[in-house]
């Protein structure tokens, strides 16, 4: 039984992925969602059903344009696939629970904002503003203990990524500011300081391999999105755990 919901989860999600990869491309350029109809960037050739099953519908073309053969972005099947797997282990973490809707939420959240930030290098304000509304009913009615904890997390998540901003200069950009508003809202005052250090941590060791083995040049910039996904996730399914992890180790001989 479970392994048969795990895998409606996984379907439902890369499902959702391939939607979200519409949002996060559509959103920054102010296009709609809906219309027109998803088409080959390069020739124009307008997608049929049978061509935008999920994951599916990639490997069977062998990844290129059934129009004009040029290659489709493993973006896209990668997208799609991380979500339907996040899906699929959420349950895991946080269990049957009120919290997992929270929980798919974010993840949404995220997937959206990932395909943004590698395309444009923007995290849309009107994707925020959207999920900012639905965070805070979601914490209506599934509220952290205590309460306010959301409140400190939010005022906390903005006021420290705003003083990383005014001090880099445009190192840091005002959408991630904006988005650790809302992360903190949701993950409390002591999952959004540990949000942001390992996301600071995934971003400069990929960052710094990517340097060495001369994947980006110095001073390129990118995208940060991928990483606060990376390093929210970690602390929202493992916050706790590390957390001890740290004090533990610490007592016993740091």
């Amino acid at each position: 039984m479970n392994s048969l919901i795990s895998l409606l989860s996984f379907c439902y999600g890369i499902i959702f992925g391939s939607f979200f990869n519409v949002v996060g491309l559509r959103v920054p350029l102010k296009r709609s969602i809906v219309a027109p109809k998803s088409s080959c960037p390069k020739c124009g050739h307008q997608l049929k059903a049978y061509e935008m099953i999920p994951v599916i519908s990639y490997l069977l073309q062998k990844g290129k344009c059934r129009g004009c053969q040029s290659r489709i972005s493993p973006i896209y099947p990668i997208m799609e696939l991380l979500t339907g797997i996040l899906f699929a282990v959420a349950p895991l973490f946080v269990g049957w629970s009120g919290e997992l809707v929270v929980a798919l939420t974010l993840i949404s959240l995220f997937m959206i904002i990932i395909v943004s930030d590698i395309h444009y290098m923007i995290i849309p304000d009107k994707i925020l503003i959207w999920f900012a509304g639905i965070f805070l009913l979601e914490r209506i009615f599934i509220p952290l203990s205590p309460w306010w904890d959301s409140l400190l997390g939010a005022v906390t998540g903005f006021t420290l990524l705003l003083i990383i901003a005014l001090v880099s200069k445009g190192g840091m950009g005002f959408g991630d500011v904006k988005l650790y508003a809302v992360l903190g809202f949701v993950l409390g005052f002591k999952l959004v300081l540990l949000s942001f250090f390992l996301s600071t941590l995934y971003g400069a060791v990929i960052g710094g391999l990517a340097m060495l083995f001369k994947i980006v040049k110095k001073r390129q910039p990118i995208p940060f999105g991928p990483f606060i996904a990376a390093g929210t996730l970690s602390a929202y399914f493992w916050g706790s755990e590390i957390i001890d992890f740290y004090i533990n180790f610490s007592r016993n001989g740091f």
